[in-house]
């Protein structure tokens, strides 16, 4: 395969076939570094040399029913985690201000559970009405679980730029991850933040056990779902989870299915997430040649690594953070560096 012709026909507006989808991810492993390039060459186009910076704050921890076998916080979980319930609005509002002045352009506020009470949703919305007041262009996502119609609608009346909800792998794989909720009611609430107006953000666990054909089915997924943004989590085998024993990935495993979900979705938001610095390794530099975004700091319930560390990271690769959120997609569409 010729990768940069590749490449550029999909900025002419191409789109892969699932064929060649597979075939990204069974490239050979000294073909990487064309891969990488031609990857590149589409998030160039479409993003520059711009990087997004995420911040995730832990605002309900634990205390989860579902049993996905990934999760510490999952009731099946035997870990030792912080276990608390939804944090108090000021400290939610408290830190969207200090992640402004770490240069955050996107701050999630993420809850465990299967879904939000009205009573938490509430919370929720009096703090997103407060950032909004007194934290100027920051973007607000959300993650809160499985949530109806009607709390869409009053996340986005709120404020709430965007909505978290991963499909996490695909609708063959999934009754493997989890059996206490369905694919189908992922892409319900998905579904249900797109009708509310509000951006969806949904992308997937990788190194779950899953096959070729899985990856490829999430990357087509995500596009059908037209996710404006894709995290692409990299499993972290955490000790007391039922995956605990997986780790089944490479540096080089994980740029290929980067760069696969960069050429399926050339202009959405790619996100490395979770994982990233356990499974990339010393690679993380070629990663941010694919992808366009990362998240600053921990994660939920594992550490990320020192944010000073990302942001030189950014600099080293000549690359700049992108200082204003809302800079629209159309304006990415014309970037050609």
């Amino acid at each position: 395969m010729e990768w940069l012709k590749l490449a550029r026909r999909v900025i002419e507006g191409y789109s892969l076939t699932k064929e060649e989808a597979k075939e990204i991810l069974a490239v050979n492993d000294d073909e990487v570094l064309a891969l990488v390039h031609a990857a590149y060459e589409i998030r160039r186009h479409f993003y520059g040399k711009k990087v997004k910076l995420n911040l995730i704050i832990n605002a309900k921890s634990g205390l989860c029913p579902e049993d996905c076998g990934y999760c510490s916080q999952s009731i099946k979980a035997k870990t030792e985690i912080d276990r608390y319930t939804l944090i108090s609005k000021q400290t939610i509002v408290e830190g969207a201000k200090e992640a402004k002045k770490n240069r955050i352009g996107t701050y999630c506020i993420v809850m465990s559970g299967r879904r939000p009470t009205n009573n938490e949703v509430d919370t929720v919305i009096t703090a997103v009405e407060q950032i909004k007041q007194e934290v100027e262009q920051i973007k607000v996502c959300a993650c809160l679980g499985l949530v109806t119609e009607d709390q869409a609608v009053k996340l986005k009346a709120a404020g709430v730029d965007r909505f978290n909800h991963n499909i996490n792998t695909s609708a063959n794989h999934h009754a493997n991850i989890t059996t206490t909720h369905d694919y189908d009611d992922r892409i319900h609430t998905i579904e249900n933040l797109k009708k509310a107006g509000i951006s969806p953000c949904s992308g997937v666990i990788c190194g779950m056990g899953e096959t070729d054909d899985d990856i490829v089915e999430m990357a087509f997924a995500l596009k059908e779902l037209d996710a404006d943004s894709i995290p692409v989590n990299f499993l972290h085998p955490i000790k007391g989870t039922k995956l605990e024993d997986l780790d089944d990935l490479t540096p080089i495993r994980c740029l290929k299915i980067l760069a696969l979900f960069r050429f399926v979705n050339p202009t959405k938001e790619i996100r490395i997430s979770g994982g990233r610095e356990f499974n990339l390794r010393s690679l993380q530099n070629l990663g941010l040649f694919i992808a366009n975004s990362i998240f600053v700091g921990d994660y939920l319930t594992t550490d990320g690594q020192a944010a000073k560390e990302d942001y030189q990271l950014i600099e080293d690769l000549g690359f700049e953070i992108e200082e204003n959120p809302f800079e629209t997609e159309s304006q990415h569409f014309k970037i050609q560096v």
